[in-house]
């Protein structure tokens, strides 16, 4: 099977100006190039454009997912695999935020009584899956699964209180490091204000602290693509900031 771009295009929602792009990168490079310059694709980009679209729908970015599907040991069914088991994932999420509106919704028209703990449950469930599909893998590898599952329990646990505070604590800590970006040195005041303000954002997290087990975090954020974009959405550089800040923080920097 062979197709144009344009009606590869039209078959997958993609435009064309897009999947020129794929192949400017080197993401998603056509079968061939005729002799009339279109190119041409066959089933096998057919097949790692649905794959690059499920990435992409997972919220992973081009750069991380051309080194994923260019790898020499990339598998596409141990791939559509985490892809279904992501997507179930997901499916829950929005089935347990369903239920806690329906509940809501009836609770408000005088309907059944829907307590404090149930109005944040969906999102507190919601908040445990997103960092276990975004993060799980490598979190329970370098702290184990006893760890993980703690933390997640303390999570659940939660008081509305609680999540109220926990995220205002992650808000105070990116409004600290926007500030601490004006010098830009890790040991200025603000800058530690921030490393002390994200250990108590994470002992919430934490069934306890350690400042070897914080200070390995923080290596994760500049190390893994996916910690670094989200403190470096708004400005670059956050990231690493955070991080030199934090070991410094626990005593860990050289």
């Amino acid at each position: 099977m062979e197709i144009t771009i344009q009606k590869l295009a039209k078959l997958s929602g993609v435009s064309t100006r897009t999947l020129r792009y794929y192949d400017d990168i080197g993401l998603l490079k056509p079968a061939r190039v005729n002799s009339s310059s279109y190119r041409i694709y066959g089933q096998a980009e057919v097949d790692l454009l649905q794959q690059i679209l499920f990435y992409r729908e997972l919220g992973f970015k081009l750069e991380v997912i051309k080194e994923m599907v260019t790898a020499e040991d990339f598998d596409y069914k141990r791939a559509l695999a985490e892809h279904h088991e992501a997507l179930m994932m997901k499916r829950q999420q929005l089935d347990v935020m369903i239920t806690t509106v329906n509940k809501t919704i009836d609770a408000m028209n005088g309907g059944v009584q829907m307590s404090n703990k149930e109005k944040f449950e969906g999102f507190k469930n919601n908040m445990i899956a997103d960092n276990e599909q975004q993060y799980g893998q490598e979190i329970r590898l370098n702290y184990g699964d006893g760890t993980v599952d703690a933390s997640n329990k303390k999570v659940q646990q939660m008081t509305e209180l609680q999540y109220e505070e926990v995220q205002a604590l992650e808000q105070e800590v990116k409004d600290l490091l926007k500030l601490a970006m004006a010098d830009g040195q890790a040991d200025s005041e603000i800058a530690q204000r921030a490393a002390d303000t994200h250990k108590r954002w994470l002992m919430y997290y934490w069934p306890q602290y350690s400042k070897e087990a914080h200070a390995g975090l923080a290596e994760m954020y500049v190390a893994d693509e996916r910690f670094t974009s989200y403190y470096d959405i708004e400005q670059p550089g956050i990231a690493k900031l955070l991080r030199d800040a934090i070991l410094i923080y626990t005593g860990k920097s050289n």
